[in-house]
């Protein structure tokens, strides 16, 4: 989730395409760079780091030019580093992109072929030497543009500029945003509005598949075939909200496109990059108080996390609501990969239960705010038995994360909209290290298996990004969607806790009926609810559950059920059946909840708009549930 910026106009292009990075930093701190013209040639200057690092380097750097791009990135393929930093500079060709090109190995293998050595890791610089082979023989930056887009298989926003038409941008994209700002004297390009309003208030929004091709003020867009297209230029009016929320109508949608950056940011700190292992840091076992945790180091912290969970039996996970869903997932991640037995309690219910905590356990307890007032005194119940607790918290010092014995955090940063989302998806990532993590420690897994599950890991934030296209679909689909009666979710395996919290989003949100039921139990009484006016949401990854809920949803729709239908790429089984059908990329079962998550997401909140109501603050809800 990457940020570009381009301009062309009589202010300094550094100053604008710095300022505007700096809107846009959110989407990537990894690396940043420009490249901005200067005597008739591009002049880049990248640096590894925060934008400050750039900025400092850009400090003593002046440009006489007017046309100039920028980018901050956030690594998918190629290690944060200069080298992998854009923009990328290939034959007087620049580019900017946000995305990833999935068939880039195959690019890659053909122009090493060809004779072409690439000077960094990423799939982005690639892209520049398809351009710059098409535009030698083209002679026009549009025309190589349009040749390479048929060859692109992926999610990608793409902004590329030539020395030899120094007064022309080409933007293309197929997924990630793109909008061009048109002033009175200039124009911007970039992936957000926040990046563009300082220049002007009119904006394009550049749709999939789409060339645009702005030659100084004058911004022409054509289909991928070359077909001239006109579109109305829309006028944003913005209040101090509305920047708050970085052009999005709502917390809650701005924070479901956060969901990748979430994600990456919770598994960070456990996995070591180089070494393909997962690893447990700042947990802190043992510590006397939230003081003694921050000052630990980091090695002796390893160990003694390593030491404590060496010798658990069991698991107990207790959480309420969203987490406590998240809560089932681990279980079946722990379960299987670990090999340990897990049992998952309603916070409410596992305080009154009188609940059996044997010796050895490890009591497990999530909390967004970290003051969930049931799973408080679950885990306090839980510490007075004897029992090792952990916490897994999005907000730091809160009380359940001061009591816990030990730490994990979700890192997703602040979560606005009552109704969670990034803090979900981010949990989900935290059982996932946790998960391959004790596999390893108890010899459940080997090197392998743990480093194909650690890649896994790294790929999901990108194929995240990818699944936040549905966002169009969703808000199209969502005046007909309104109309049922109620929606039956299902799922099997991982996928059943997803059907239960897509249901949830939807009663949250949009206060209609909705339930969550594992695939198998529909026979044993929800058939009978299945009629032309109920819409089945039906989650179908291709895994070992995979043949099992197709038979599952034939029978649906054998009693006139309609269907909607998420599964694992271009699945035309799924297809035949489905009313619609929505492909997510292919990967690992570990991961595949963090891609279902969002198209559930992404339909209560479009559900709930188009119905009128307030996204952010749902009736009758709170954001931290601190009383019983």
């Amino acid at each position: 989730m990457c940020g570009i910026v381009g301009y062309f106009g009589p202010q300094d292009p550094k100053e604008i395409i710095v300022s505007g990075l700096k809107r846009l930093e959110y989407r990537g701190y990894d690396s940043a760079g420009v490249a901005i013209l200067h005597d008739d040639k591009f002049k880049l200057v990248r640096a590894s780091g925060k934008l400050g690092e750039l900025q400092k380097k850009l400090a003593t750097e002046s440009f006489n030019g007017r046309l100039g791009i920028g980018h901050t990135r956030w690594a998918t393929h190629g290690v944060p580093s200069e080298r992998n930093a854009h923009p990328h500079k290939v034959e007087g060709i620049s580019l900017v992109h946000n995305g990833i090109i999935e068939n880039y190995q195959q690019i890659k293998s053909q122009l090493v072929a060809d004779g072409v050595q690439p000077s960094s890791d990423t799939d982005s610089e690639l892209v520049a030497h398809l351009i710059a082979r098409k535009v030698k023989v083209t002679g026009d930056l549009f025309k190589a543009v349009q040749q390479v887009l048929p060859e692109l298989v992926g999610a990608y926003s793409i902004l590329v500029v030539w020395e030899k038409q120094p007064d022309t941008m080409v933007a293309f994209k197929n997924g990630p945003p793109l909008i061009i700002g048109v002033g009175e004297k200039e124009t911007v390009v970039a992936s957000d509005v926040q990046a563009i309003i300082s220049c002007t208030n009119r904006v394009i929004y550049l749709e999939d598949l789409e060339i645009a091709r702005i030659r100084g003020t004058k911004v022409e867009l054509f289909t991928a075939g070359g077909e001239p297209i006109h579109r109305e230029i829309k006028v944003i009016n913005w209040n101090p909200e509305q920047i708050e929320k970085a052009g999005f109508k709502h917390f809650m949608l701005k924070e479901i496109h956060e969901q990748p950056r979430a994600v990456a940011n919770a598994l960070a700190p456990h996995i070591n990059v180089d070494s393909q292992r997962t690893q447990l840091t700042g947990v802190g076992f043992g510590c006397a108080s939230f003081e003694e945790l921050e000052r630990l180091d980091s090695a002796k912290d390893a160990l003694l996390t390593a030491e404590k969970l060496s010798a658990i039996e069991r698991i107990f996970i207790v959480a309420c609501g969203t987490s406590f869903y998240a809560g089932m997932v681990g279980k079946y991640l722990l379960e299987k990969i670990a090999k340990i037995p897990v049992e998952c309690d309603i916070a409410s219910e596992f305080r009154y239960r009188e609940p059996v905590i044997p010796p050895r356990s490890l009591v497990l307890v999530v909390s967004q705010s970290g003051e969930t007032a049931d799973t408080l005194a679950a885990l306090r119940l839980a510490k007075s038995a004897g029992a090792l607790t952990m916490s897994i918290c999005n907000v730091r010092r809160s009380t359940i994360d001061r009591e816990a014995h030990g730490h994990l955090y979700m890192n997703s940063g602040p979560e606005i909209g009552v109704a969670s989302t990034k803090a979900f998806v981010s949990t989900l990532a935290m059982f996932d290290v946790l998960a391959v993590y004790l596999g390893r420690l108890r010899k459940a897994i080997g090197e392998i298996e743990e480093r194909q599950y650690v890649e896994a890991f790294l790929e999901v934030p990108s194929q995240m990004e990818a699944v936040l296209a549905y966002d169009k679909f969703f808000a199209e689909a969502a005046d007909r969607l309104k109309a049922f009666k109620g929606l039956l979710y299902m799922g099997r395996g991982v996928s059943y806790p997803l059907a239960l919290e897509g249901a949830l989003k939807l009663k949250e949100l949009a206060y209609m009926h909705a339930e969550g039921y594992a695939a198998g139990e529909m026979k044993h009484g929800p058939l009978a609810l299945i009629d032309e006016r109920m819409l089945i949401v039906m989650v179908a990854p291709k895994d070992q559950h995979y043949e099992k809920t197709v038979s599952n949803l034939e029978e649906a729709r054998a009693r006139g059920g309609k269907i909607i239908s998420i599964g694992t790429g271009n699945d035309a089984n799924l297809k035949s059946i489905s009313d619609y059908y929505l492909s997510l990329p292919m990967a690992d079962w570990t991961v595949n909840p963090l891609l279902e998550a969002i198209p559930l997401q992404l339909l209560a909140y479009h559900v709930a708009e188009a119905l009128g109501y307030d996204v952010d603050q749902p009736r009758n809800l709170a954001k931290s549930v601190t009383v019983e």
